[in-house]
């Protein structure tokens, strides 16, 4: 039987989530001041648009007036999608960031930023970028091997399709 109130809250609004083709990725209970905030994270392998994220914000509003999961005070519902940064923790996460830079933790200590180019049920293949004018390497990195992974926001990385298209054109 669940005793935090997360734990509670997560065995309610999962299956609201879930029904409407997200993942429920993170419920925490903040006290802002006199107020209670309650957000909600939620992701799916294609994203989620701002229209399922209102539906699934009525759904759970609703769901949560007619229980009293969250007791008599007031607090505040924030319903929004993990950020650019996020911490990759499941499975899933690993492969909705296939292609994206993510910079490792690793359990012997070490770090590493690579790019995920595979995903499967025993860990990841990299493409790790290469050193001073160097071509990159591959590596296979296995879960067990991860103390923490984060997605890494790139702003200049040139979409590798576009460029064979533009070199295309130019031919």
């Amino acid at each position: 039987m669940s005793t935090t109130q997360s734990e509670r809250l997560r065995e309610l609004l999962e299956p609201l989530v879930t029904s409407q083709g997200l993942d429920l990725e993170e419920i925490t209970v903040d006290s802002v001041g006199r107020k209670r905030v309650l957000r909600v994270v939620v992701d799916s392998d294609t994203g989620a648009d701002l229209d399922q994220i209102a539906d699934v914000s009525r759904a759970l509003s609703a769901k949560l007036d007619e229980t009293d999961a969250m007791g008599d005070d007031a607090y505040d519902l924030e319903v929004g999608t993990p950020g650019a940064e996020r911490s990759l923790t499941e499975h899933r996460h690993f492969v909705r960031a296939t292609d994206r830079m993510v910079r490792f933790q690793l359990t012997d200590d070490g770090e590493l930023t690579a790019r995920i180019t595979a995903v499967d049920e025993d860990g990841l293949d990299l493409e790790v970028p290469g050193v001073k004018g160097r071509r990159p390497t591959t590596r296979r990195l296995a879960f067990p091997d991860i103390a923490k992974a984060r997605v890494q926001v790139e702003f200049s990385r040139k979409d590798d399709k576009n460029s064979k298209n533009e070199m295309e054109e130019e031919a």
